[in-house]
């Protein structure tokens, strides 16, 4: 699969984010939980330089513990702070909140010597599409202030919302660089549905997230759809699948396309499993 992505919304979106960073004390950069690796933009390394930032692992249910333990660790060891959460029940907010305040409080204390008081922390939020920005900015905000979806691409302009935590949001679109130079980091970001699959071959991509399972999560894959799958073929094992959820058209042939939807949904929600694809060593 070639996937090269790149709307003009998204060239806007880097702009605005170099435009606006100072107005910002503290950059939040969400990435989901199960690849790290794909779902971190090179891009804004270079636009934030040395504004204090908080890596969110987003998504952490859908990864595996020792995962997010893992990935937690390494990028401690980097001097960067870095939390797990779920953004959906709001799992881990209270501590991304408290090392918010600690990397506020000398700038805290400058403001409050020139007697602003109680001044918001205002902090930009950056992600890729579909990483969980806008459901952050509503679990902060304790309503519903941002736009989300399933499809990525929903938020199309910046928008600042006010929470309950003093804490005030810079949401931003979701931002992906040029191209992919990892076919693999394609793969990834379109198995968790950060890039739409209307652009993509979804039987292909199933195909290819069958075979991802087979080599690194067989005992997963095999305890979700209770198949047998030594010896089989990836294609075998989708066909397998969509014998059991009954995906089939005229004739009992397998429906490739439902059976690929039912595959990818699955894997997305975590109901095949806690899975981590990305380790630190890759």
């Amino acid at each position: 699969m070639n996937i090269n992505w790149y709307p003009g919304h998204m060239k806007k979106t880097r702009e605005s984010i170099a435009k606006n960073l100072s107005l910002v004390d503290i950059v939040y950069e969400l990435i989901d939980a199960r690849i790290p690796i794909s779902s971190r933009n090179p891009v804004i390394d270079d636009i934030l330089g040395n504004k204090p930032r908080v890596i969110i692992m987003n998504k952490s249910d859908l990864a595996s513990e020792e995962g997010n333990r893992i990935w937690e660790n390494f990028f401690q060891k980097k001097n960067l702070n870095a939390v797990c959460i779920d953004a959906l029940t709001g799992k881990g907010i209270d501590r991304l909140v408290s090392i918010t305040k600690a990397l506020y409080a000398e700038k805290k204390e400058k403001f409050e010597k020139r007697g602003i008081i109680n001044r918001p922390i205002r902090i930009m939020i950056l992600g890729i599409p579909n990483v969980g920005k806008s459901t952050l900015i509503n679990t902060l905000a304790r309503k519903k202030s941002a736009k989300t979806g399933d499809k990525p691409g929903i938020t199309k302009s910046n928008q600042w919302i006010k929470t309950k935590f003093n804490l005030d949001l810079l949401d931003t679109p979701g931002i992906l660089w040029p191209k992919f130079e990892d076919k693999k980091v394609g793969l990834h970001l379109a198995f968790t549905g950060a890039i739409k699959d209307e652009i993509l071959d979804i039987e292909t991509l199933a195909l290819k997230l069958v075979e991802t399972l087979v080599k690194n999560f067989p005992n997963l894959l095999n305890s979700r759809y209770n198949i047998d799958i030594e010896n089989k073929s990836p294609l075998e094992i989708m066909e397998e699948i969509g014998k059991k959820r009954g995906a089939l058209i005229k004739g009992g042939e397998i429906d490739y396309t439902k059976t690929s939807s039912i595959i990818l949904d699955e894997f997305r929600k975590g109901i095949i499993g806690r899975i981590t694809l990305e380790y630190p060593e890759e």
